[in-house]
């Protein structure tokens, strides 16, 4: 079977992301696809495995298999948690219907640390951007400060939205440039404080409900295993 054959025929969950999920969107922007397939159960019993992720068939699309995608929002990985909480979605079997209704169980405490490590790592771009250049990537700066904004929310409510709502025309205003980066660095140094404070309160658990996300996966690849 063919990557994208398993794409197009065993995607279990689609949808957009990136700035039209965001909010963000403007006559510019792409449209960003992600998705996870489930790859047939037989397709593990030989000795070349099934890619756990694949990019296409279409332009801006990435998909991953469904155990590499519940392990990656495990651990708390941005990118992965957000996915799960589009609000524009394409495309949904039962089997995403029960993916969807297993989101609260990958959020934790631990989203703290991999929210901060990633924006930690994309700060200092900005800055050796600034250094380099003289201002930094504006674009990126706008989603850096959208996805600390969605952090300490996650962290105060035990919520992911990932929409920006009113924030919207602050943050368009940060990527046209318009915003001096010394105030836009005051915005990422508040927001990652208040995101701290609110790790010390949050009402989300210590850890994922792993044993949740596994008999799920379990329950799943027993299912696609009969004829």
């Amino acid at each position: 079977m063919e990557p994208h054959d398993l794409v197009r025929d065993h995607t279990v969950y689609s949808c957009v992301m990136g700035s039209r999920a965001f909010g963000l969107a403007t006559q510019d922007s792409d449209t960003d696809r992600r998705g996870v397939y489930l790859a047939p159960t037989p397709l593990f019993w030989r000795f070349d495995k099934p890619p756990t992720h694949i990019e296409g068939p279409a332009d801006e699309q990435f998909s991953w298999e469904l155990e590499r995608f519940c392990e990656l929002a495990l651990r708390a990985n941005p990118n992965i948690l957000e996915c799960l909480h589009s609000p524009l979605v394409e495309r949904v079997t039962p089997v995403g219907e029960e993916l969807l209704a297993l989101r609260g169980a990958f959020l934790s405490r631990q989203a703290h640390t991999t929210f901060a490590r990633y924006a930690d790592g994309q700060r200092r771009k900005l800055e050796a951007d600034v250094r380099t250049h003289g201002a930094p990537r504006w674009k990126h700066a706008m989603h850096l400060l959208r996805l600390l904004m969605s952090c300490r929310d996650l962290l105060r409510t035990g919520e992911l939205t990932i929409d920006v709502g009113e924030a919207r025309e602050s943050l368009l205003a940060v990527k046209r440039g318009e915003v001096p980066w010394p105030e836009v660095e005051h915005r990422l140094t508040a927001l990652a404080a208040e995101a701290e404070e609110a790790s010390r309160h949050t009402p989300l658990p210590e850890n994922p409900d792993r044993p949740r996300v596994e008999a799920f996966l379990i329950r799943t690849r027993r299912a696609s295993a009969q004829p």
